[in-house]
């Protein structure tokens, strides 16, 4: 799926209607009793940062979502039927958190509580404004420190609907947003009683996948080796966590900048094919993506070791795989690449180090932060850079992503690191990043972006030789 913001995702005019949990939703949960089952150390983390950075007087939207089409004359009823069995679906979208004195304590709605409230927002006959109108709303609702902290959205016209979802991001994954539009579109068939759909069962619990993740965290002790090894990166990258290696035209004690977006496409189908053939005997395009980037990093910013903490899911076993959350740990890794005698030798290192690495995040990074003891108070939304490599060709619904023009959404607002997402889409490479508004960050973004397509398009034709 093509990640980007609610700006570049093809918004067209139309009747708006909205819908969240209903008041009467919002009233049994407030007179839940707590649920046990306490907060991911992820989600734990999203949220204090959330706080600390609204005491010190930012508001800092960082909701994802999702956007795509229902073709043909829409059947409201029926479309809030499927978003209501979606939701009853996922625990984790009925399920939120309060604070006790300094602490997360989660509460969670019976399925049988949850309804929704449909609200008509007005016809929209100008794109631009509907796009201001959506994210002001998506801002408001689908925040880190209000529940609920989700909100759907339907933009009506006589040919069908865009539907645009959003929540904050303690919720979903990159993941979870792209599963949705296939998900979604089989629950409003069966709504509609189209022949053969079928709503099928509800999901596995994030919430339960948070008590068991935490109870294994929480198992370990400072002395743990992925704690040590945590604590030896730290310790190299001058006692913090590694941003971006190159000017992004910022100095220490600035505010926090507004950040920028770039998305665009990588590479074609034929060229993306031809990278994953290469780079196979070296673990495939992740490990190319990477070792590239190092390169790169490399040629515009000078350090001679690439560090970068990168992002796996930690869906260890098929029961998570249907179901909605934050399913998402970090593992360091070192590239050597001041030395480096060409890319066959960058794979050979990353995949080492991603074969070395990969187990550490299994680990929550929140947990390990706090076994070390360090003073790792958030200051941006972002506590690092990351570059990350997805192959989405397999999940539910992606032959059909570009005619349902569906699209991953990220709020880019603020922060002062780089976030790369690279997808494999059944049409090629897809390139999205935000990163500082600055234009020394614009120029290097611009640069790392062009020279990581000519490196990839040189890999697949054989034009780049064994030792560049």
């Amino acid at each position: 799926m093509r990640i980007t913001d609610i700006q570049r995702c093809e918004v067209r005019p139309g009747r708006l209607v909205e819908w969240t949990l209903s008041p009467a939703t919002v009233a049994a949960a407030t007179a839940l009793p707590e649920d046990s089952r306490p907060p991911a150390y992820i989600q734990e983390s999203h949220i204090r940062t959330a706080r600390s950075l609204r005491e010190d007087g930012l508001f800092v939207p960082t909701w994802v979502g999702t956007a795509f089409d229902l073709p043909g004359p829409v059947d409201l009823d029926a479309l809030e039927r499927a978003l209501h069995t979606w939701t009853v679906r996922h625990e984790t979208l009925r399920s939120g958190f309060r604070w006790a004195g300094d602490e997360l304590r989660r509460f969670t709605l019976d399925p049988a509580d949850v309804s929704l409230h449909r609200e008509e927002a007005g016809h929209f006959p100008d794109a631009d404004a509907l796009v201001r109108h959506l994210q002001d709303r998506f801002d408001t609702v689908a925040d880190a420190l209000r529940w609920p902290n989700l909100l759907y959205t339907a933009v009506v016209r006589d040919d069908g609907a865009s539907v645009y979802l959003a929540f904050d991001h303690s919720n979903v994954d990159a993941y979870s947003v792209q599963r949705m539009p296939a998900e979604i579109h089989e629950l409003y068939a069966a709504a509609t009683g189209a022949a053969g759909a079928d709503a099928g069962p509800t999901a596995a619990s994030y919430v339960d996948f948070c008590e068991i993740e935490r109870s294994h965290a929480d198992g370990v002790d400072g002395r743990h080796a992925i704690v040590e090894r945590w604590r030896e990166f730290i310790r190299r990258c001058d006692g913090t966590l590694p941003g971006f290696p190159v000017d992004l035209g910022l100095a220490p004690g600035d505010p926090l900048p507004r950040q920028r977006m770039l998305a665009e496409p990588l590479a074609d189908a034929d060229t993306a094919a031809a990278f994953e053939e290469y780079c196979r005997p070296y673990g495939g395009s992740m490990t190319g993506v990477l070792a590239a980037t190092g390169l790169i990093v490399h040629e515009l910013g000078g350090q001679p070791v690439y560090r970068t903490v990168v992002p796996f899911h930690t869906r260890a076993t098929s029961r998570w795989s249907e179901s909605v959350g934050w399913y998402v740990g970090a593992a360091p890794i070192e590239v050597p690449v001041g030395g480096t005698r060409g890319f066959p030798e960058a794979l050979r290192a990353v995949r080492a180090e991603l074969r070395a690495n990969r187990a550490l995040a299994r680990m929550p990074l929140a947990r390990v932060l706090r076994l070390l003891g360090a003073d790792f108070r958030p200051v941006s939304p972002d506590l690092y850079s990351i570059v990350s490599y997805v192959d989405t060709r397999g999940l539910p619904g992606a032959p059909r992503w570009a005619e349902l023009k569906a699209y991953g959404l990220l709020r880019v607002s603020y922060g002062d690191q780089v976030c790369v997402w690279v997808n494999r889409l059944p049409e090629g490479l897809w390139l999205a990043s935000r990163y500082p508004d600055t234009d020394i960050a614009a120029k290097n973004m611009r640069l790392y972006a062009e020279r990581l397509r000519d490196r990839i398009a040189s890999v697949a034709d054989g034009s780049l030789s064994a030792v560049s």
